[in-house]
């Protein structure tokens, strides 16, 4: 999220009501996660294991729950709740704005593109050309859809991030303010499911097919021409490659990377990143090879047990 016009760190931390070290007239130029952090940017951290990772970003300010050493060129942000704040400055700078129609007056659609009856269009969404969106598809604020999209029926695009806090009272969620990005001739599944970004872009490359019942978590980024079967589930802040294919039910754990033109069958569970090139099963998916060698050996185990029992 970057704001609208260049901020003063003081008029930041009055806003979330929190000391800070630096310049009292240092620039603040938006606030993101971590993995999409630019100087300028502020950056939250919660936990003493991730405060080098946040210091030592890209991020220029750091909204921290403990004073340290303020790194050269940066700024502090000292918080109690870290989490908390973040959200305070998301909702101020990004506020939630309520529909007011089925298809927002903001909204930018292009020549050609046909829109179903029952769709929702939200706020600043901006289609492209050539596009055909199904009936029932609902899509959020500010998505960004290329030209040649077809997304049929039934499927969300721009849910908010699946990201809480667990607190003694019950979970805390981290406010999105991010978006879904399309680009041009990709296909979208019925009741497909497309989280936006908590703060940058959820994107789904050029020319890639999902098919029915596919799932996208925040932030993942999918590469150009992937072939997704039905109930494929990916997790937030995945990296897929171009040219990948995944197999209908294969399940994709957050933060990983798929390296380009990975096949993975279906049903496997990914708990690991993946190089390219390469087929994977199973779960934990591993290569084909050697997955084959591991089902042999398990094979074996009946057979050796029976040697065993009779040396006894």
């Amino acid at each position: 999220m970057k704001f609208s016009i260049s901020q003063k760190l003081k008029d930041i931390a009055a806003l979330i009501n929190c000391d800070f070290v630096g310049d009292s007239n240092f620039p603040v130029l938006g606030a993101n996660e971590i993995h999409v952090v630019t100087p300028g940017d502020i950056v939250f951290v919660d936990h003493p294991k991730y405060y080098d990772k946040a210091l030592e970003s890209a991020a220029t300010i750091i909204l921290i729950n403990k004073e340290v050493d303020c790194p050269e060129g940066k700024a502090l942000l000292i918080s109690d709740d870290p989490f908390r704040d973040f959200n305070k400055i998301t909702k101020h700078f990004n506020p939630f704005i309520a529909a007011t129609a089925a298809i927002a007056d903001t909204a930018v659609i292009g020549e050609n593109t046909i829109i179903q009856p029952n769709v929702f269009i939200g706020n600043n969404v901006k289609i492209g050309k050539n596009c055909l969106i199904h009936p029932n598809v609902c899509i959020y604020d500010n998505a960004i859809l290329g030209d040649n999209v077809t997304i049929h029926a039934g499927a969300v695009l721009g849910a908010d991030a699946f990201y809480y806090k667990n607190r003694p009272e019950g979970f805390d969620k981290l406010v999105s303010c991010g978006n879904v990005l399309i680009e041009d001739n990709v296909d979208i599944g019925a009741l497909c499911t497309i989280d936006k970004g908590v703060t940058a872009s959820t994107t789904i490359g050029e020319g890639t097919k999902l098919d029915n019942q596919v799932h996208i978590g925040h932030d993942t980024v999918i590469g150009k021409r992937c072939l997704f079967a039905a109930q494929v589930v990916v997790a937030g802040c995945v990296n897929v490659g171009d040219f990948v294919t995944i197999w209908g039910q294969a399940a994709i754990t957050s933060g990983v990377t798929i390296g380009e033109k990975a096949i993975i069958s279906a049903q496997s569970g990914v708990s690991k990143s993946l190089e390219g090139h390469k087929s994977y099963f199973g779960s934990p998916a591993d290569e084909f090879r050697k997955k084959y060698k591991e089902i042999a050996s398990i094979r074996l185990i009946p057979e050796i047990m029976d040697k065993l029992d009779k040396l006894k």
